[in-house]
């Protein structure tokens, strides 16, 4: 039967492998896109003092919608858009248009459960129903070899129960038509930045993102074909500036512009014609990972939210616990390759997954401090921030899930010589240090009077002396 409905795009800016608008094409005679802004994340302040969005990342959103809006009137329709709480206006629009269906891919974290399920309460109210699709996952729900509530705490555990045993399914098409909305409609203009009391942001070209589905595909097929890109993921010798160190994909997927299915399916392409190698698996298990962190956000649901995570445990705050995260957050820790990586995130809304994990591990293990601080700041500031993702990444690194495997100490001396070894990123991110020589820049403390005298640096004056004796 072919019905009216609301196509409700959320952490899904696509066209392609879209399973909600694939379903509601199928089944209905008119679609009716609409994105909504909630203010509730774009200009909200959280428990813990942060603007839960930061001016970069609402800026690649603003970004995406504007193309997804372009895609839409390329096939004879539009995106309607609007600014408020998604389950009063999408009931609103629902009840205008006479809809019969509101079709949307499926979230699992707090806020966004709390909108959709309201939603459906309204919609009960006038004789409308919703329907669920997957959007953010690899996997279908459907395909996992275990019940969603038997996923496994360990990462280890739940990436064995999947590798080589669950086939991925093919990426849906780009729907060839769609039908013009034939009810008289006011699109609705896409907010600036200024709308949500954001300043535009300074990014620096270290790390820089364009908003919306081309880029993001641009990007995949740039960084898996591209000689220096998947070939050498995990090299040795591959430097955190490299515009290759990582794929750089995860704000386009956190948006959702781009599938993981493609991502995945792209990867094995290259596989059948190059072969198989470390880095291949290295990739494909991060997108395993994804799904781990959504079905263990799934599982326990607003427990990864709480300072005893799942296990309970709750550790006494520090009295000096406000000054040291402050050090930590603004990246004056007095330990060149953290405080560079805080100024990076602050700046550009990036930072490569080692240095982020090691940021954290600092945070955590050494400073003793709430994890929660840093995983509210990491939300604030990430332009590919992820619910699900962030919370139960820094809730496996705190030690709080059953089944928690113990975290190496970090050897900051190490991860230095690993991934930035001439100091280069330092260097960028830490003006102070530019004249330090090579042989100081990451222990620019122990430069003796002649050095300080020569090079016109002054330890504690020029950079903070470290905060904690570290190797």
């Amino acid at each position: 039967m072919k019905n009216k409905s609301i196509l409700w795009f959320r952490q899904d800016l696509r066209i392609h492998d879209n399973e909600a608008l694939y379903e509601a094409i199928k089944w209905n005679s008119e679609v009716i896109p609409v994105y909504v802004f909630d203010p509730r994340v774009f200009q909200s302040i959280s428990r813990f003092g942060h603007r839960r969005m930061s001016g970069i990342r609402a800026r690649f959103i603003i970004e995406s919608v504007h193309e997804l809006r372009a895609k839409w009137r390329e096939m004879g329709s539009d995106l309607i858009v609007r600014v408020g709480h998604p389950e009063e206006i999408i009931f609103q629009l629902a009840k205008q248009f006479k809809t019969s269906l509101v079709f949307c891919n499926r979230e699992r974290t707090r806020d966004e459960v709390y909108a959709q399920d309201t939603l459906e309460k309204n919609l009960w109210t006038v004789g409308q129903e919703m329907r669920y699709a997957r959007g953010k996952m690899l996997y279908y729900t459907q395909d996992l070899p275990f019940p969603v509530t038997h996923t496994p705490d360990n990462f280890s555990t739940f990436r064995k129960e999947f590798e080589r045993i669950i086939p991925v399914r093919p990426a849906l098409a780009i729907p060839d038509f769609v039908s013009p909305m034939m009810h008289p409609y006011d699109p609705g203009e896409i907010p600036d930045l200024k709308s949500f009391d954001l300043v535009p942001c300074t990014e620096d070209q270290v790390y820089h993102f364009a908003g919306g589905e081309l880029a993001g595909l641009r990007r995949l097929k740039e960084y898996v074909w591209a000689g220096v890109g998947l070939r050498k993921y995990r090299a040795k010798d591959r430097s955190i500036s490299d515009p290759f160190f990582t794929t750089m994909l995860s704000p386009w997927l956190s948006q959702g512009c781009v599938s993981p299915k493609v991502v995945y399916h792209e990867i094995k392409s290259y596989e059948s014609i190059k072969g198989t190698n470390e880095n291949i698996q290295a990739l494909l298990t991060e997108l395993i990972r994804r799904d781990y962190c959504r079905l263990i956000a799934k599982k326990y649901g607003n427990k990864v939210f709480l300072k005893g995570g799942i296990t309970g445990k709750v550790s006494e705050s520090r009295k000096d616990e406000s000054y040291l995260f402050n050090l930590w957050k603004e990246g004056r820790l007095g330990i060149p390759i953290l405080d560079a990586g805080m100024k990076a995130l602050s700046a550009t809304g990036y930072l490569p997954f080692p240095l982020r994990n090691a940021c954290a591990q600092f945070l955590v293990h050494t400073l003793k401090i709430n994890w929660q601080l840093g995983a509210d700041w990491y939300e604030s500031n990430l332009i590919d921030y992820d619910p699900a993702s962030n919370w139960v990444n820094w809730l496996v690194l705190a030690g709080l899930l059953p089944d928690s495997a113990e975290d190496k100490p970090l050897s900051i001396n190490f991860l230095t010589k690993k991934y930035d070894p001439q100091g280069k990123f330092v260097r960028h991110w830490i003006h102070a240090l530019d004249k330090v020589p090579d042989i100081k820049i990451f222990h620019p403390e122990l430069m003796d009077l002649e050095e300080q005298k020569k090079y016109d640096f002054i330890p504690g004056k020029h950079y903070p002396k470290p905060i904690v004796t570290y190797n």
